[in-house]
């Protein structure tokens, strides 16, 4: 280097072409690795940065990234005639994905030359060179050593005395250990004597095997065969199972007819029926529940009964004003004398209606039993009457008590149109002599009514929590022949809320041996 303003000499500066001159590489190879790479190399090793486990024969190149040019990845003093496979004095600012810390790239490899090393390069001519003496060409480096300088390989790298030795090869690397087994389950009670603390379940009534009594019943549970049917007549089918309810005033209403098993089996129509109806509005409106059923073996049972209820349900929808009246302010005579006349008159036209048929009238005949109800929440008056076989309970305080009127029990006047004067006083006194002569019918008096059975009659007051059952003869003679069926129903509706339509239809159907006939019962829970 020359002084400042001072010519430059051909010699003086043949230390700075020896050094930065580009015939020579970056970092020429010297004897000892105390190059600026293997430095960085030794430094990197010792604060424990992973280096690259690949064979030194092959280099590692990093991934380009978009937009960079060759210039972009080669130093300032690197020829731009340099291919991009050669190795280059630092990497690119990409790293590649899925690695970390990566070092820089390693030296050339023995054989592995740039092309400015295959030859020597003219020094670049400058102003100053142009106008002086021609300058003697500088000594030729010495030559390059056939053997890579040393690296310092991963295998010897000091690694901290608690870490894991790493093989060299994956496919050497030792097998997994399997995952440890799953602890066992803890025991239900703990050993220690203590109980685990268990969800307290609120108790629940026995499931009902579908039947009560020590037998089960002869036939099965479900339908097997319908009615038959006539094509030109399918009004007169009758459903297996009908189903009714409704709340009104301080009462809820269940109503249900089911088939008896005995006409499941055989393919028979069901010989009850039931009406359900309301009439009038609000305070003012009554309910009326109406059974009826139908002659055994007989054809056109199921038709009798549903004309019997049909009769008396156009009787009471008719004076419902006057009896909703009765039924509030407690008349109990003219209640019973008005609903004898209904009755009586409903049944006068069932027979009619037998003989416009053409049929006996004792065949075409049906018991009937109904039940009023006001919709007045401040009336508990319940009212009962029909004639007929069946039953009217009353479940208090969980006993059940039967209330059905016994037909000793009715006395009074007859009337209008039904039954006749007694002829003997209770004594046994008779009011005329018999003589055993046989007295001719009058022709100014009707030919005698064969006997029908007495009207019965009864009022109720409720109380609140009382359960109110009218049924026909298929669920009475049950619960008055097997106390289980009685007990099981008096645990099912004592409860403080009424059962919904299906759970009373499924407590209703709870069979016993030896009651197969159909079943239709009206319940009336009070609040």
């Amino acid at each position: 280097m020359s002084q400042q303003g001072g010519r430059p000499t051909g010699h003086d500066d043949d230390w700075w072409r020896h050094l930065y001159d580009d015939s020579t590489d970056d970092t020429g190879p010297t004897p000892a690795p105390d190059s600026l790479d293997d430095r960085f190399a030794s430094a990197a090793g010792a604060v424990g940065d992973p280096v690259d486990e690949r064979p030194a024969s092959e280099p590692v190149l990093p991934a380009p990234r978009a937009g960079v040019t060759d210039t972009a990845r080669r130093a300032p003093w690197e020829p731009p005639s340099a291919r991009l496979t050669d190795p280059v004095t630092f990497p690119s600012a990409t790293k590649p994905p899925g690695r970390s810390g990566q070092v820089p790239d390693r030296p050339p490899t023995a054989g592995a030359t740039s092309p400015a090393s295959e030859g020597p390069a003219e020094p670049p001519a400058t102003a100053a060179d142009s106008s002086g003496p021609p300058e003697v060409p500088p000594p030729a480096p010495p030559p390059l050593p056939t053997t890579p300088p040393s690296w310092p390989s991963p295998e010897f790298r000091p690694a901290p005395p608690d870490a894991p030795p790493r093989p060299a090869d994956p496919a050497l690397a030792p097998p997994r250990p399997a995952d440890p087994p799953l602890p066992p389950p803890p025991p239900a009670d703990p050993p220690s004597g203590r109980t685990a603390p268990r969800i307290e379940r609120p108790a629940t009534s026995p499931r009902p095997r579908g039947y009560v009594g020590s037998r089960p019943p002869t036939y099965e549970a479900e339908p097997v065969a319908l009615p038959a049917a006539d094509p030109d007549d399918l009004d007169d089918l009758v459903a297996d199972t009908v189903l009714d309810g409704a709340r009104y005033g301080a009462c809820t209403l269940r109503a249900v007819s089911v088939r008896g098993d005995s006409a499941r089996y055989r393919g028979e129509p069901r010989r009850d029926s039931l009406l359900t109806a309301r009439f009038g509005t609000g305070e003012h409106a009554l309910l009326l529940v109406a059974m009826a059923t139908g002659a055994r073996a007989t054809p056109g049972a199921h038709r009798a009964a549903a004309e019997a209820c049909h009769w008396i349900g156009r009787a009471v929808g008719r004076s419902h004003a006057r009896l909703v009246a009765d039924i509030r302010d407690g008349r109990r005579g003219d209640l019973k004398s008005g609903l004898h006349r209904l009755t009586d008159r409903s049944l006068g036209k069932l027979r009619a209606s037998a003989s416009e048929q053409g049929v006996d009238p004792e065949e075409y005949a049906a018991g009937l039993r109904c039940l009023l109800l006001s919709a007045d929440p401040e009336c508990r008056t319940r009212v009962f009457f029909g004639v007929g076989p069946g039953g009217l309970f009353r479940l208090r305080d969980g006993e059940w008590q039967d209330i059905e009127p016994q037909v000793a029990e009715i006395k009074g006047e007859p009337v209008m149109g039904f039954g006749s004067p007694p002829s003997e006083t209770p004594e046994g006194d008779r009011f005329t002599m018999d003589l055993g002569i046989p007295t001719p019918p009058s022709p100014y008096e009707p030919a005698p009514e064969p006997p029908r059975e007495p009207f019965r009659f009864r009022t109720s007051v409720a109380r609140p929590g009382d359960t109110l059952l009218l049924c026909s003869g298929g669920l009475a003679d049950p619960l008055r022949g097997e106390p289980e069926l009685g007990d099981y129903l008096a645990e099912r509706w004592s409860r403080p809320e009424p059962p919904g339509l299906a759970a009373f239809l499924a407590d209703s159907q709870v069979r016993v041996k030896g009651y197969a006939d159909d079943r239709t019962a009206a319940a009336v829970w009070e609040a």
